[in-house]
C-alpha cells in the first residue's frame, strides 16, 4: 500500500531547484492590481516562517506587465495634453485656451462614466484610444472658440459674440464630428481575432468625439459668455487680501504670456499675408498643374510602396518580458530522454544570462542588471505555449505528455534594458543549436501571437504523397534566409501494444473486451473507492507493483481470468505485439492535412514577401508534381485576408456615409467631393510618416489611415462652408476663395498642430512595449500634417475648378439653346 501523489511525467525546476507552482487568477470584477498586492503580501509574511531552503517567489505577474504598460499610457497622454495645451496658449488667449483645453477633461470623464456600459475597461489599448483622440477632440471647440473670439473682436458683448459665434459654425461642426465617428465606426467591425482585439480603440475614440461635440456647443460658449477678467480691479481689502499676491502672479504671468502669443500672431499674420495669400494666388492661377503636381505627389508614393521601400507586416511583434522555449520529442520518447534535452536548453539559458548579466555590467556599471531574472523548465508540459495560444484566441487546455517540455525566461522589464526580447531568443537559439530528433523547436519572444507567419496547408486524399510534399514543401522553405523554426503537423504516433486473443483463448470464453479491461487494471489500475481527506478527494487504485509493470515480459507473465473463475497464463490466452498508432488524424473536407509552419525575422525578410514568392513560383510546380495536392494559406495569412477584407469592406461603407453627410449641409452633389479630395492626400501623408520613422506598415498603420479620413475632411468641410458663405456677399470668387482661406488659415493650422502635438509623444516613444501601437499615431499624425497643406491649397484650387467646369457646361448649354431660339424669332420678323 502506497499513500502519495499520482504517478506523472510532469516535473519543473525553477532556477535549477525542484519547484511546484500555485496559480492565482482575479474573478470577475476584481481588480488585478489588488490582488497582485495580497499574493506580493503574503509571500512576505510566508516567507519568514518557512524553514531553510524553501523560497516563495512571485512568477509571471501579469499585474506588473499590466502597470508598466498603464504607467507608459499615463505619461503619453500628460505630455501630449501638455503639449495640445501649449499648441492652444500659443495661438489663444490664455482664457480661450483653458476652456477649450478643459473640453478634453470633460469629454475624458464622460467616456470614464460610460467605459463600464460598453464593457470595456481601463487597459493599454483603452489608454492608447484616449492619447489618439487627445488632439482630435479639440478640433470641434477650437473652430467653435475661435469663431467666438472674432465676433468678441468686432466689439460685440460676450453673450451676443458666444451666441452667434456658436450658431454660426454649428452645422459644420456637428457634421464634421459625425464624419470622425463614421471614420472610426469600421473598426469596430473587422474580423478575425485582431478586429476584436483592438474593437475598444474606435469604441473609446467614439464616446469622446461626442462628449467633445456636446461641451463645444452648449458648455464652452457658456463659459466664453462672461468676458475677459480684470485682475487690477479685485478689491485689496477684503476677506480674500492674503490671495492678493497670487492675483498679480497670474496678471503678469498672463501679461508676459500675452507678449509671446502677440509675437506669434504677428509671425503668423505676416506669414498668411506675406506667403500664403500669394501662394493661393498663384495656385489659383495655376489651378490645373497644382493638381497635376498633387497627383504626381500621388503616384510617387503608391510607387514607394509598389517598390518595397515600405514593407507591409500584419502585426508587428509585441515586446514581451518572457521568452520561451518549446520542445517537441517523437512521441513515446522516454521522460528522462525529455529531461536530458531540456537541461541542455537550461544551461544554454544560464549561460546566455551569465553573458547578458556582464554586457549590463560593461554598459551600466552602477545599476549591474539582471536581463533574464530567473529560468523555470517545465518536463512534460508546455504552460508558456499554452497561455500564448489562448492569448490568440485559441480555446486549448495545457496538454500533458512525456515527449513535452518547455524553458521560459522571465526577463527584467523592457524600461531596464536595451536589448528586445526578440534578440534574446535569436541568441538563446544560436546557443541550443539543433536538437536530434527533435519534431520541433520552437522560440516564442512575442506577449501576442496573431498566427504562424508562415502557414501552408496542405491537403490530398494520398497520405504518402502529402508527406513527401511537406517534406519539399520545409527544405523550399529553408533556402529562404530569415526563414527559421520550420516544422509540419505530422506527428508519428507512440509505439503501443496491440492485444489479440488466440484461438485457444476464445475457447476458454475470453474476450477482447475482458482481455482489455484486465491488461488496463492490472498496469493502469482500478479505482476501488475514494476517500475524503480535508477538502481532497483521494482515489484508492489497485493495480499491479510497480516493479511487475514496466516491462513486455511483466505482460506476458500476468494471467488472465476467464468467465469461470479460473486463472490461464497469458501467452496461453492471448499474444501481443508491438506497433505505432496514430498521433492525431487532421482532415478537411474529408482530406488529409498536414500544416508545415515557420517563422520569419522580420530585419531579414518579409513574410508577406516570402509567401508572394511561392504562391506565384514554387507552390504551382509543387501541385503539378503531386496530383490531386491542394494547399491553402492559414495562420496569420488568414488572419490577415479575414481582417483586411474587412476593413477594406468597412472603408467604402465609411466613405459613402461621410459623402452623404457631407451633402447634406451642401446642398450639393459635387462639393463634398471636393472636401473628401484630401482623404488620398492624408494617406500619401501616412505613407510618407512611415518612410520617416522607419518603420513598417501594418494592420494599425491601416487602422490609422481608415480614422484618418474622417479626421482630414473636418477642416475642409469648414473651410468649404465659409466659402459658400462668403459667396453671398456678392466678390468675385477668386476674392472670396481667398478671403476664406485666410481666415481659416489659424483655425486649420492649430486642429492639425494639436492633432499631431497629442500623438508626439508616442512618436517619440523608445519604450519597447509601445512599439506595436506607434504605426497608428504615425499615419494619424502625419496624414494630418500633410493633408492640412491640401485643405488650404488644393480644397480651394478643386472649387475654383469646380466653378470652371459650371460655367463652361452652362455655356455649352446655352450654345445649344440659341439654334432654336433663332427660326422662333424668324417669323415674328
Amino acid at each position: 500500500v502506497v499513500d502519495g501523489f499520482a504517478e506523472t511525467d510532469q516535473s519543473s525546476r525553477f532556477d535549477g531547484k525542484p519547484t511546484a507552482l500555485l496559480q492565482v487568477f482575479s474573478v470577475g470584477d476584481e481588480n488585478i492590481l489588488d490582488i497582485a498586492g495580497a499574493v506580493h503580501t503574503y509571500v512576505e509574511e510566508k516567507q519568514a516562517r518557512l524553514p531553510d531552503g524553501i523560497k516563495l517567489t512571485t512568477w509571471q505577474d501579469q499585474s506588473r506587465i499590466f502597470q508598466g504598460r498603464l504607467d507608459l499610457m499615463l505619461n503619453n497622454g500628460q505630455l501630449g495634453f501638455l503639449f495640445v495645451f501649449l499648441c492652444l496658449a500659443l495661438f489663444l488667449r490664455i482664457r480661450l485656451a483653458f476652456w477649450v483645453a478643459l473640453g478634453i477633461v470633460i469629454s475624458f470623464l464622460g467616456t470614464f462614466w460610460l467605459m463600464p456600459q460598453v464593457d470595456t475597461s481601463v487597459n493599454m489599448l483603452s489608454l492608447f484610444a484616449f492619447i489618439v483622440v487627445l488632439g482630435i477632440v479639440v478640433d470641434d471647440a477650437i473652430i467653435v472658440g475661435e469663431n467666438i473670439y472674432v465676433h468678441q473682436q468686432r466689439g460685440k458683448d460676450a453673450l451676443k459674440a458666444s451666441i452667434e459665434g456658436a450658431r454660426e459654425v454649428s452645422t459644420p461642426v456637428i457634421f464634421a464630428v459625425l464624419t470622425s465617428i463614421a471614420a472610426f465606426s469600421p473598426l469596430l467591425f473587422v474580423d478575425g481575432i485582431m478586429g476584436k482585439f483592438f474593437k475598444v480603440i474606435p469604441t473609446i475614440v467614439i464616446l469622446m468625439l461626442l462628449f467633445s461635440l456636446v461641451e463645444s456647443l452648449l458648455i464652452l460658449p457658456a463659459h466664453l459668455r462672461h468676458g475677459e477678467p480684470t485682475y487690477r480691479d479685485t478689491p485689496r481689502r477684503n476677506i480674500f487680501w492674503l490671495l492678493y499676491p497670487f492675483y498679480l502672479a497670474i496678471f503678469y504671468g498672463e501679461r508676459w504670456l500675452r507678449n509671446v502669443q502677440d509675437f506669434v500672431t504677428y509671425q503668423l499674420k505676416r506669414f498668411i499675408n506675406n506667403i500664403y495669400a500669394p501662394l493661393l494666388e498663384k495656385a489659383l492661377d495655376w489651378r490645373y498643374a497644382s493638381v497635376a503636381i498633387g497627383f504626381g505627389t500621388m503616384l510617387i508614393t503608391i510607387g514607394i510602396v509598389g517598390a518595397g521601400w515600405i514593407k507591409f507586416e500584419f502585426f508587428p511583434a509585441v515586446e514581451s518580458e518572457f521568452v520561451a522555449a518549446g520542445l517537441t520529442m517523437p512521441q513515446g520518447t522516454p521522460v528522462n530522454v525529455t529531461d536530458q534535452i531540456i537541461a541542455r536548453i537550461e544551461e544554454s539559458a544560464i549561460q546566455l544570462q551569465k553573458e547578458l548579466r556582464e554586457e549590463a555590467i560593461k554598459t551600466y556599471p552602477e545599476d549591474n542588471p539582471d536581463v533574464i531574472a530567473h529560468i523555470m523548465a517545465s518536463i512534460g508540459e508546455q504552460p508558456y505555449a499554452a497561455q500564448q495560444q489562448q492569448n490568440g484566441g485559441a480555446a486549448v487546455g495545457v496538454s500533458s505528455a512525456a515527449h513535452l517540455g518547455e524553458v521560459t525566461l522571465a526577463l527584467a522589464r523592457s524600461e531596464d534594458r536595451t536589448i528586445g526580447s526578440l534578440e534574446i531568443a535569436n541568441r538563446w537559439r544560436d546557443l541550443v543549436g539543433p536538437i536530434p530528433d527533435a519534431v520541433k523547436l520552437t522560440y516564442v519572444s512575442s506577449l501576442f501571437n496573431s498566427g504562424e507567419s508562415i502557414n501552408i496547408e496542405l491537403s490530398s486524399g494520398n497520405y504518402v504523397q502529402l508527406q513527401q510534399a511537406a517534406a519539399e514543401l520545409k527544405q523550399k522553405l529553408a533556402d529562404y534566409p530569415g526563414v527559421f523554426d520550420i516544422s509540419d503537423s505530422f506527428r508519428a504516433g507512440k509505439q503501443e501494444v496491440k492485444l489479440n486473443v488466440k484461438p485457444e483463448g476464445e475457447v476458454l470464453g475470453v474476450t477482447l473486451s475482458s482481455l482489455a479491461r484486465q491488461v488496463r487494471q492490472a498496469f493502469y489500475g482500478e479505482e476501488a473507492q475514494r476517500i475524503q481527506r480535508g477538502r481532497d478527494d483521494i482515489r484508492v487504485m489497485v493495480r499491479y507493483p510497480e516493479t511487475e509493470r514496466q516491462s513486455l515480459g511483466d505482460l506476458e507473465n500476468m494471467r488472465i481470468r476467464t468467465p469461470n473463475g479460473a486463472e490461464v497464463p497469458f501467452s496461453l490466452a492471448a499474444q501481443a505485439e508491438i506497433g505505432r498508432g496514430y498521433s492525431n488524424i487532421r482532415r478537411v473536407d474529408r482530406r488529409r492535412v498536414i500544416a508545415v509552419t515557420a517563422d520569419v525575422d522580420d530585419v531579414k525578410a518579409n513574410a508577406n514577401e516570402i509567401l508572394d514568392d511561392m504562391t506565384t513560383t514554387y507552390l504551382p510546380t509543387l501541385l503539378a508534381k503531386h496530383p490531386g495536392l491542394t494547399y491553402s494559406l492559414e495562420g496569420e495569412q488568414r488572419n490577415q485576408a479575414e481582417s483586411m477584407a474587412s476593413l477594406g469592406s468597412g472603408f467604402l461603407a465609411a466613405m459613402m456615409v461621410i459623402y452623404v453627410l457631407l451633402a447634406i449641409p451642401f446642398k450639393s452633389y459635387v462639393q463634398p467631393l471636393i472636401v473628401m479630395s484630401a482623404i488620398p492626400f492624408g494617406v500619401v501623408g501616412a505613407v510618407w510618416g512611415h518612410l520617416i520613422m522607419g518603420i513598417d506598415l501594418s494592420l494599425l498603420s491601416l487602422f490609422g489611415i481608415v480614422a484618418l479620413s474622417g479626421v482630414v475632411v473636418n477642416d475642409s468641410l469648414v473651410l468649404v462652408d465659409f466659402i459658400n458663405r462668403g459667396r453671398e456677399s456678392g466678390l468675385h470668387l477668386l476674392e472670396v476663395i481667398r478671403n476664406a482661406g485666410m481666415a481659416r488659415f489659424r483655425p486649420v493650422l492649430l486642429t492639425s498642430l494639436t492633432t499631431f502635438a497629442g500623438l508626439t509623444p508616442m512618436l517619440l516613444e523608445e519604450s519597447l512595449q509601445a512599439q506595436f501601437l506607434i504605426p497608428m499615431a504615425v499615419s494619424l499624425a502625419f496624414g494630418v500634417l500633410f493633408a492640412t497643406s491640401i485643405t488650404l491649397l488644393l480644397v480651394p484650387i478643386g472649387y475654383f475648378i469646380l466653378q470652371d467646369f459650371t460655367t463652361l457646361f452652362a455655356r455649352i448649354f446655352s450654345s445649344r439653346e440659341e439654334p432654336a431660339t433663332e427660326p422662333a424669332e424668324s417669323p415674328a420678323g
